[in-house]
């Protein structure tokens, strides 16, 4: 039996200059860091040799992998020409559709699984590098590259993209102070929707194709991820929580889609209870809310969100990995 997991993440700027239309004519860079929450896929020999048993959100009982219907199981299975009789089980920490890179963080654990079920060792690069070829190349998704190398690397990294197609993982060594006082002033709220991230992400696919303004736009987040990595090296947090309030300020001008009049008011509660700044994780419309915070300020913030669903959690610096493997 292979227990294979890999972290959710959550970006703090950059997050769409990760997608070829953008990085094609513009270096792409996200700073983002891993949280300790996973998605798991648990792999086990299935007693009917014939057979692929699979279970998620359905069951699926099949002959061939053309007859799966879960896209990234299907296709998965397909690359690496994964025989039957075998079962393959997913939970995860958190729901899809919260901004969190939960399809991602899938597709990386799947693919490690599958490997580790083939006795075969594959590095961090070269597991993110082929969930990227399976969700985007394959499958058409219409996103971006940086979920997949959060999940496989874990820690805080600066993600560039270059426009060759290239990406390269830099990650920051921080002070333990600085990650502690880092991590204890970082909130995240669930907002109580979920969306479709590729309904969200196609429209800005079209807009950088097509408007110089949104170019402009996200060129601006890219250098905010450089100057936002430079504050967390320097330790000034109260300029990181001020450059993330900054950023979200640039985003929500790149696609009316990326966030709504009820998430422009629970941001607003947020910062006038204290809050020094935030963003919608992922690519916006729903899901996760994340802020900085003092400690001091904390209950405030809580207070002026109401009943919304907080989510403790600490950073993740594994990675992707094997949990179990017998």
């Amino acid at each position: 039996m292979i227990v294979s997991c890999a972290p959710f993440r959550v970006s703090f700027a950059g997050g769409g200059s990760d997608i070829a239309s953008f990085y094609r004519n513009n270096r792409g860079a996200v700073l983002s860091c891993a949280i300790a929450k996973y998605s798991f896929i648990v792999i086990h020999p299935f007693f009917n040799a014939n057979k692929y048993h699979l279970k998620y959100t359905r069951t699926e009982l099949v002959d061939h992998f053309d007859e799966i219907q879960h896209p990234i199981l299907r296709e998965a299975l397909r690359m690496q020409e994964v025989s039957p009789g075998i079962e393959i089980v997913s939970v995860a920490d958190i729901p899809g559709g919260t901004g969190l890179g939960s399809s991602s963080s899938f597709s990386v654990a799947l693919i490690n699984a599958l490997y580790a079920h083939r006795r075969i060792f594959v590095p961090k690069e070269a597991l993110a590098n082929e969930a990227c070829m399976l969700e985007i190349e394959r499958l058409l998704e219409p996103i971006g590259k940086q979920d997949q190398y959060a999940a496989a690397y874990g820690g805080i990294n600066l993600i560039e993209f270059e426009r060759h197609g290239g990406v390269t993982v830099q990650p920051l060594l921080l002070p333990p102070t600085t990650l502690s006082e880092l991590e204890s002033n970082l909130m995240l709220f669930y907002t109580g929707s979920q969306r479709d991230a590729r309904e969200v992400l196609s429209h800005q696919v079209v807009a950088l194709e097509t408007d110089d303004r949104t170019v402009s736009q996200m060129q601006k987040m890219v250098q905010l991820a450089y100057e936002m990595r430079d504050l967390l090296l320097q330790g000034d947090l109260d300029a990181f929580g001020m450059a993330l309030h900054r950023g979200w300020e640039i985003k929500r001008n790149i696609a009316a889609r990326i966030s709504t009049s009820t998430i422009d008011d629970l941001y607003d509660r947020a910062r006038d209870a204290g809050a020094t700044g935030g963003k919608l994780a992922g690519a916006g419309g729903g899901g996760f809310l994340l802020l900085y915070c003092p400690k001091t300020a904390q209950a405030r913030v809580r207070k002026a969100l109401g009943a919304l669903q907080s989510l403790e959690f600490r950073f993740d610096w594994g990675g992707a990995r094997i949990a179990f493997a017998q």
